[in-house]
């Protein structure tokens, strides 16, 4: 069984600089998500929302929306204006599990709220015509919580339910609750996705026997910690390119000329990037060193320095 292979959102890193740049040098996601779009109680799409979803942005990709809410009138200004854009579906985030969220009673904090998640619905399919897909936890407080969603979800036609198997409070900490998802499988009528530390081929192996009827699997933090992952599990290969460190550097470099262009001096663009290594990192020899010496590089020319040194460590290693 072939496998779709999605890109799951992480804000302040998948927008559509890093999603077009990725698909040109490394491919092998089907679809990606859009970081998602938070109104913050005034029916207003900030610019920057904007811009990442405008068509003419993601010509090379498929992209789906996404909302963060608990209200529903701003799930359906929002519906409305990714259908003015030409999109047919809006993913919902009910996973997002940082505590300022999901005490905010929104992303995972939403899950134990099956009332509201029917209000929003309810409105959503009564007031648009838009195709409603979710994104989830198992909960934020315990694994049960999505169990007792989900009679609520099956009254209506969602598209799919993409589930991360943690629950919120853990937030990337601990292992996936493998168990609990298999749990989620007979309790509900929707097609569901997996998500959830999808970080080596093997990895992927391991879930897709684990789970044998699931056929769409998302990957977040993996595919930025090793943007060959989604090639190498379509191509069922375990082996980089021989040129692996040369490609990642023209990715690098059309990232960061894109996002020194957007963000306005040095500070930004740093903290941009030393985010990014955080994930890059892991892919390298030696994660803590690499890391150590982006975060010691205290302007663009020192950056620079010390990209060029890390990648031509990682290009000898991988010569030997």
């Amino acid at each position: 069984m072939a496998s779709t292979l999605l890109s799951s959102p992480l804000q302040g890193f998948t927008d559509y600089r890093f999603r077009n740049a990725f698909n040109h040098y490394f491919g092998g996601i089907d679809t990606f998500y859009s970081p998602y779009i938070r109104l913050n109680g005034k029916l207003k799409i900030k610019q920057s929302y904007q811009n990442d979803i405008l068509p003419q942005n993601n010509t090379s990709l498929e992209v789906i929306p996404q909302i963060i809410t608990n209200d529903a009138d701003e799930f359906v200004y929002v519906a409305k204006y990714v259908l003015s854009l030409g999109y047919k579906e809006l993913n919902w985030n009910l996973g997002c599990p940082y505590p300022m969220v999901a005490k905010s009673g929104m992303g995972s904090g939403l899950i134990c709220n099956p009332s509201k998640i029917n209000e929003v619905l309810h409105k959503a399919h009564n007031e648009t015509d838009i195709l409603v897909s979710m994104k989830m936890r198992m909960g934020y407080e315990n694994a049960e919580e999505i169990l007792d969603a989900f009679p609520i979800l099956d009254k209506y036609p969602l598209k799919n339910i993409a589930i991360h198997a943690r629950i919120g409070k853990q937030l990337y900490k601990g292992p996936v609750d493998l168990d609990a998802f298999e749990k989620c499988i007979g309790s509900t009528r929707h097609k569901l996705y997996y998500n959830g530390d999808i970080t080596s081929v093997a990895a992927y192996k391991a879930i897709e026997k684990r789970f044998p009827t699931i056929d769409h699997f998302m990957i977040g933090r993996g595919l930025i910690a090793d943007p060959f992952l989604p090639s190498m599990i379509k191509n069922n290969t375990t082996e980089y390119p021989e040129n692996r460190w040369a490609i990642f550097s023209e990715f690098h470099d059309t990232i960061y000329q894109q996002y020194d262009a957007y963000l306005s001096g040095p500070t930004p663009i740093k903290m941009k990037m030393l985010g990014f290594w955080e994930f890059f990192s892991q892919a390298t020899s030696n994660p803590q060193k690499t890391y150590k010496a982006i975060k010691k590089a205290t302007n663009p020319i020192k950056y620079k320095q010390a990209v060029a040194q890390i990648l031509n460590t990682e290009m000898k290693v991988a010569s030997y």
